[in-house]
């Protein structure tokens, strides 16, 4: 079943200049490619669009330019979520400011809150505003898993309505899905194990590169051709081996450029891919069929 963002879900990279300024003209013409080609919705300023080293003043333009970018295309999602609650309230409103479809909610990082700390945090964004709230749970990067009891809480917020699961573990992700909330694979690799029990779909970072292919394979699965799904998911290992290559999003990015996309490069401490990553990357395009062995 479609979720209420869809099914494909891009987590944006943010284009940078040569002087390594936002390229706002470029994030607007990378959104709406992407909507062009098998994404429902956008999710700008996340980790792959390297949020960290964004301010807050740059996030709520980026808000602002890809919200008309994708007015009438597809979905806005905002990644507002940070290790403060104030903080993210604050771009939250950003978000709200901008016409955001809903909010991509980490779970907060480094300070390691505990789980009561973790529903806290999410009933004060609530509090705060109406837009619908996808929360984040990506154990390997913050450091903390939200356990299926606090999911069960959460669900019960009235406006947390979908989980992004970068949390390979299935029984984790099924529970998810029988507290009603949309289960989103926050992982590429997790896409079609998610699907077969029940989710939505995946926010993705491949997508900017092989998106018709899945949206494809979610059209297989919602019309009952696993066997077909599983196929085009079999097909797309190269596109998992090209996200292992190097940290996300560098990788994507030097996909992205080799393809002839304007994005840029990186903000410290992101640095630019190696030669031999680069081939590495290059090598899993030709894979997939994208680009021609030379």
């Amino acid at each position: 079943m479609s979720g209420r963002f869809g099914s494909v879900v891009t987590a944006m990279v943010t284009p940078f200049r040569d002087d390594h300024a936002v390229d706002y003209d470029g994030a607007q013409s990378l959104a709406a490619y992407l909507l062009d080609h098998g994404s429902d919705a956008v999710v700008v300023a996340g980790s792959t669009g390297e949020s960290p080293t964004l301010t807050h003043k740059e996030k709520a333009e980026l808000f602002r330019v890809v919200g008309e970018a994708v007015q009438g295309r597809g979905k806005l999602i905002c990644g507002t979520g940070t290790y403060s609650t104030a903080e993210t309230l604050e771009l939250t409103q950003a978000a709200e400011d901008a016409g955001a479809d809903g909010l991509l909610v980490v779970t907060p990082y480094y300070n390691k809150p505990p789980q009561r700390g973790i529903v806290a945090h999410f009933e004060a964004i609530a509090a705060a505003s109406d837009r619908p709230i996808v929360v984040y749970n990506i154990p390997a990067r913050v450091a903390v898993n939200i356990e299926p009891e606090t999911i069960s809480r959460l669900a019960e917020i009235e406006t947390v309505r979908a989980v992004k699961q970068a949390n390979a573990d299935l029984d984790q992700a099924r529970h998810i899905v029988q507290t009603g909330l949309d289960l989103y694979a926050g992982d590429d690799n997790l896409v079609q194990p998610f699907l077969e029990l029940g989710a939505a779909g995946g926010v993705c970072v491949h997508t900017h590169v092989v998106g018709p292919q899945v949206a494809e394979q979610v059209r297989a699965m919602r019309e009952g051709d696993v066997a077909r799904a599983r196929e085009i998911d079999e097909a797309l290992a190269p596109a998992y081996d090209l996200l292992g290559v190097v940290t996300n999003p560098i990788a994507i990015k030097a996909a992205l450029r080799l393809l002839g996309h304007q994005v840029g490069g990186h903000r410290l401490p992101l640095v630019e891919a190696t030669e031999d990553e680069v081939a590495r990357v290059r090598g899993c395009l030709e894979r997939l069929g994208l680009l021609v062995s030379v």
